[in-house]
């Protein structure tokens, strides 16, 4: 995803350059845009264990076709039972909708500023700054995002950084600022941290 040139910044952090010797965090599925939102969609306010089990669920269900005719076409019951809220089967509805009416492929937001993505985003019912700032990470792979929304990213600074005390999110750009312009790369390192305390 990126060059050994993000490793060599983040290696000037004598915390981070730790994290970076004993963790992988680009072990993730490799996912296509729609799939990747619906993913960020039903991971919302849930823990990592929820989040995978409805998730598996849902695959299920769409016969492992994560697309927008998939979603659209099947019915509410299913994705209930399947564990989401019928909250969430109207978000994905809504993902759905937007990827049928509007580009946002990698290509299609290409030149489009990290801000003018969120934007774009949260115009659609069911995504905030934090699903906006996930798919700016994941799918973008934009290399400056900073997802400070995010609970275990905030846990982590804090344990990491903080001595688990709490530290407000002006402390946390703070901690971050020397992995700019790789706060992305950062970000994933205190996640396979956070989560292999867990």
């Amino acid at each position: 995803m990126f060059t050994d040139e993000a490793h060599g910044v983040l290696r000037t952090d004598p915390v981070m350059a730790e994290l970076v010797e004993t963790y992988d965090p680009y072990t993730e599925t490799e996912r296509d845009e729609f799939e990747r939102l619906c993913v960020s969609i039903i991971n919302q306010q849930l823990s990592t264990a929820s989040a995978n089990a409805i998730r598996g669920r849902v695959y299920e269900v769409l016969d492992d076709e994560i697309t927008p005719d998939r979603v659209l076409s099947t019915a509410d019951q299913p994705l209930l039972d399947a564990g989401l809220s019928g909250t969430k089967v109207e978000y994905l509805r809504n993902a759905a909708r937007a990827f049928d009416e509007t580009d946002l492929t990698r290509s299609g937001l290409a030149d489009h500023s990290n801000d003018e993505v969120v934007d774009r985003l949260t115009e659609i019912k069911g995504i905030g700054e934090w699903t906006a700032e996930m798919y700016l990470l994941f799918v973008l792979e934009r290399p400056d995002v900073l997802p400070l929304g995010d609970l275990a990213i905030r846990n982590g600074i804090q344990q990491l950084y903080g001595d688990g005390e709490e530290m407000t999110r002006a402390e946390m750009r703070t901690v971050a600022d020397p992995w700019r312009p790789y706060r992305s790369v950062g970000t994933r390192y205190i996640w396979a941290a956070y989560e292999d305390d867990d």
